[in-house]
C-alpha cells in the first residue's frame, strides 16, 4: 500500500491579484485567497437580491471547456429585471472560467444562494477536493489556521478557539478539502460566518 507523503507544514496565503489562486495547488496550501474588492455595481446589485428578502437559490451542474465561455443561461432568474444583473452573470462566468482554468475541469458544480442564518455553524472541513467560495453581499466564511484546533476537537459541539480568520464580501477563496490528492487530514477548518446577517454566496466544486 502506497500512503501519500503529507507535509508537516500547512499554510493558507492570500494576495491582491487572483494570480494567488494558483498557490492552492502546491501540497502545503490549503487554502489561496483573493482579496478583491468588487466593482460597485457588483455591490450594489448583492445588496439589492438580499434585501428582496427571499430565499433565492440557484443549482446546477455545468459542463465546461477551456476553450468556451461557460454558458449560464437564466442564472439567479428571478433577479434578471434588477440594475447589475449582466455585470453579476459575467463575473460568476468569468469566475467559472478561471475555476476550470485552474484545474482543467471538464464538469463543475455551481451553487448560488441567498442565506439569512449559518449553514454549517459548526467548524469543519470539507469531503471534496478543491471548493471556490465567494460572498457577494455580507461576510464570508471563517476559517482558523492549520493548528489552532485539533481535529478531533472538531466533534464537539463547539469548542474553544481564538483567532478566528475572516473572509470579506468581494474574497474569493479556493479551499482544499479532504478529497484532494495527499491532503487526507489537511482540509482546511472552517465555518459558516456568525450571526443572521443575510448574504449571497457562491460556491463551486470541481466534479470532473
Amino acid at each position: 500500500m502506497i500512503v501519500a507523503h503529507k507535509p508537516v507544514d500547512i499554510f493558507q496565503v492570500s494576495g491582491d491579484s487572483p494570480q494567488v489562486l494558483t498557490e492552492v495547488l502546491q501540497d502545503n496550501v490549503n487554502l489561496a485567497v483573493w482579496r478583491r474588492r468588487m466593482p460597485a455595481q457588483l455591490e450594489d446589485f448583492a445588496q439589492l437580491v438580499v434585501s428582496l428578502g427571499q430565499p433565492l437559490a440557484d443549482q446546477r451542474v455545468i459542463d465546461v471547456d477551456e476553450q468556451q465561455a461557460p454558458a449560464l443561461p437564466g442564472l439567479l432568474h428571478e433577479t434578471a429585471d434588477l440594475q447589475g444583473y449582466e455585470s453579476f452573470v459575467a463575473d460568476v462566468a468569468w469566475l467559472v472560467a478561471a475555476y476550470t482554468c485552474l484545474l482543467g475541469a471538464r464538469r463543475l458544480g455551481l451553487r448560488l444562494r441567498v442565506l439569512d442564518a449559518p449553514m454549517c455553524p459548526r467548524f469543519h472541513v470539507d469531503h471534496v477536493p478543491l471548493r471556490l467560495l465567494t460572498s457577494y453581499a455580507g461576510p464570508g466564511s471563517e476559517w482558523l489556521q492549520e493548528g489552532a484546533i485539533g481535529r478531533r476537537e472538531l466533534h464537539q459541539a463547539m469548542p474553544a478557539v481564538d483567532n478566528i480568520q475572516r473572509l470579506q464580501a468581494g474574497h474569493v477563496a479556493v479551499l482544499k478539502g479532504e478529497k484532494w490528492r495527499g491532503n487526507e487530514g489537511a482540509g482546511l477548518v472552517h465555518r459558516s460566518p456568525s450571526g443572521h446577517q443575510r448574504r449571497l454566496l457562491l460556491s463551486l466544486d470541481w466534479l470532473a
